[in-house]
């Protein structure tokens, strides 16, 4: 990453030391996107550009580099297909890759009106994007049921001898 946090204690940031990458492939959708516009508008000779056809190049690429994957997904929508569609976008470019391993989706949203992107794990398991042998459906608010689950991982996972991977590594070609 180019630029530089000045926050505290945040998961960006983390993931800026850490060197995991962040993928925000709806950021045109959001009032980040809108800021942005407006740098661009304000900056015309010299501003921030942000590639989403970049992103999910990466992402592909960091799912055919790394075959044995997983999903937690937090909502829906955009980030979710995005993070499934990897697999897709993988063959689509001539890479043959398993299905995504493991999923996990944390929802208040109901596919009886047309909410969770009309999706659960099950019909993503019928597109060949996640295998459902290992996937949970959640279904609370993710205020609540995040902290639980992020709580259990971090007591419940051998950090010390776990080894560290550099997936940014991946992207410097």
């Amino acid at each position: 990453m180019g630029w530089h946090l000045r926050t505290g204690n945040s998961l960006v940031q983390e993931c800026y030391k850490e060197d995991v990458p962040i993928f925000c492939p709806a950021l045109n959708d959001s009032a980040a996107g809108i800021g942005l516009l407006m740098h661009q508008t304000n900056n015309r000779t010299s501003h921030l550009t942000i590639d989403s056809i970049k992103d999910l190049r990466e992402l592909t690429y960091l799912k055919v580099e790394t075959p044995h994957t997983g999903l937690f997904m937090v909502g829906g929508g955009v980030p979710k297909n995005f993070a499934q569609d990897v697999v897709v976008a993988a063959e689509s470019i001539g890479h043959r890759v398993p299905m995504h391993q493991y999923a996990i989706q944390l929802t208040v949203a109901d596919v009886r009106d047309g909410a969770c992107s009309s999706s659960t794990l099950d019909e993503a398991s019928s597109w060949g994007k996640v295998d459902n042998t290992n996937t949970q459906m959640v279904y609370g608010e993710a205020t609540s049921t995040l902290p639980i689950i992020a709580n259990y991982a971090y007591h419940n996972t051998d950090i010390e001898n776990r080894k560290k991977r550099k997936l940014h590594e991946l992207f410097r070609s």
